[in-house]
C-alpha cells in the first residue's frame, strides 16, 4: 500500500444494512479500477470530546452512526487514474446518486502512509484517529508512531497505519481540517489500528496503558484535538 483515500461519514442507524449492501456493490468496482482493499467500519465506541470528536466532525445527528472508511491503492498515480475512470463510469454515477447518507457532510481526502506496521488480516475491530500535527514535527511524529505501533502489537494489535495528508480539500460543510481544528501550519493525519476482536482491543489497550513505555512517549501534537473512536468492521474486501 502506497496511498490511502480516507473517509468519515454519518449514516442513519436505520440505514445500516442499506449502507453495507451498497458498500458491497461498490467495492468490486473500486478494485476493478485498481484498489487493493476497501474497508467500512461502523461506529461502536465513539466518545464525545471536549474540543473535537467524530460526531462533530461530520455534524452527526442523534439518529446517526459514524462510519470510518478507507481505500488502499498501490500508488497515488493508480488512485488518480481510478478517480478519472470512476467519474465516467455509469454504475458509479448511479450508486453515487443513491447514497443512504448525507454526502454533503462526508469528509474525504488522499493520504500518504508514513507508518505501516504489521499485517492486515481482516480485523473485526478498528481504532480510528484523526490528528492535527505541525508540519515541522513530521519526523518526530513518525518516530512516536513507530514506537507506539511496536507496543500495541505486543499487546494484540495486528497492524497500525499512520497517513500524512496529501490531497485533502476544503469542504463547504465539513472537512478534515475542520474536524481537528487544524491551524495553517498543521497537517491532518489519518490513522488506524487493526485488532482481531473488540475483546482483544479492550484487553490490549488496558495492558498498553499500564506499560511505562507508553507514558514515556512524547506526543508532537495537541492531544486535546485528537479525534478517536472504536469501530466494528462492517465490510472488508
Amino acid at each position: 500500500m502506497n496511498y490511502v483515500d480516507g473517509f468519515v461519514l454519518a449514516v442513519p442507524t436505520a440505514n445500516k444494512e442499506e449502507f453495507r449492501k451498497q458498500a458491497a456493490e461498490m467495492a468490486p468496482l473500486f478494485k476493478q479500477f485498481g484498489a487493493t482493499r476497501v474497508v467500512e467500519a461502523w461506529g461502536d465506541d465513539v466518545p464525545d470530546g471536549k474540543v473535537t470528536d467524530f460526531k462533530g466532525a461530520v455534524k452527526a445527528t442523534g439518529d446517526e452512526k459514524i462510519v470510518y472508511s478507507w481505500i488502499e491503492w498501490p500508488s497515488k498515480q493508480a488512485r488518480d487514474a481510478a478517480n478519472k475512470k470512476m467519474m465516467d463510469d455509469p454504475q458509479m454515477k448511479e450508486m453515487g446518486s443513491q447514497m443512504p447518507f448525507d454526502g454533503q457532510r462526508m469528509i474525504w481526502g488522499g493520504f500518504e502512509p508514513i507508518n505501516d506496521s504489521g499485517k492486515s488480516t481482516r480485523p473485526a475491530y478498528v481504532d480510528g484517529c484523526l490528528i492535527a500535527v505541525p508540519k515541522a514535527n513530521k519526523a518526530d511524529y513518525k518516530e512516536m508512531a513507530d514506537k507506539h505501533a511496536a507496543i500495541l502489537k505486543e499487546f494484540g494489535a495486528t497492524r497500525t497505519v499512520d497517513c500524512w495528508a496529501d490531497d485533502v480539500p476544503d469542504g463547504k460543510v465539513t472537512d478534515y481540517k475542520g474536524a481537528v481544528k487544524a491551524k495553517p501550519d498543521e497537517v491532518v493525519v489519518f490513522s488506524w489500528i487493526e485488532w482481531p476482536s473488540k475483546e482483544a482491543r479492550d484487553k490490549g489497550w488496558d495492558a498498553a496503558q499500564k506499560d511505562p513505555r507508553m507514558k514515556d512517549l512524547k506526543m508532537p501534537f495537541d492531544g486535546q484535538r485528537l479525534v478517536y473512536g472504536g469501530f466494528s468492521t462492517l465490510f472488508d474486501q
